[in-house]
């Protein structure tokens, strides 16, 4: 069996900055593996690209420039924002709005950002929601620990079930 669409797949994996010598950012083991749905757009593109047709137990390695991982850093997911949009009943929570802090927040359409909070002043807090890895150049090294076929279920929620 190798992997292709609707197949659910479980790999180990050590994810490095920038290339195989790099800073270890992410390590997936055999014990608790990345277990997932092929080909419905859960993860990168590119990375599925890379994995398509392997079968159990083979190795690969490969790197994702950051355009095609998280994408480059946007100047403008970097905002400032007034420090009355952190109150709470009324409050500033002031443990909410810390440097470094990662924080959810909802835009005016309902849709929820993650964050993470890079300078609190007296009136304005600066927030950065690009993705965390956006700007980075990623390099993988893969084992595909087991594979098997989607269930009906799965494959018609678009997701691994248990």
């Amino acid at each position: 069996m190798k992997i292709q669409k609707n197949k659910v797949v479980h790999l180990s994996y050590v994810l490095r900055k920038d290339s195989a010598e790099g800073d270890v950012i992410e390590v997936a083991d055999e014990q608790h593996p990345l277990v997932f749905l092929f080909g419905s757009g859960q993860l990168l593109p590119a990375f599925e690209a890379n994995v398509e047709g392997l079968a159990e137990g083979e190795h690969t390695d490969f790197a994702l420039k950051s355009e095609e991982a998280y994408g480059e850093i946007n100047e403008n997911a970097v905002v400032e924002l007034s420090i009355d949009a952190f109150k709470v009943e009324g409050q500033i929570d002031r443990e909410m709005i810390q440097n470094g802090k990662p924080i959810s927040m909802k835009d005016n359409e309902g849709h929820v950002h993650q964050g993470i909070i890079q300078k609190v002043g007296l009136e304005t807090v600066i927030v950065d929601f690009n993705h965390p890895m956006a700007g980075q150049n990623l390099h993988f090294a893969i084992r595909v620990v087991a594979l098997r076929d989607a269930t009906e279920t799965e494959i018609e929620h678009g997701h691994v079930h248990g």
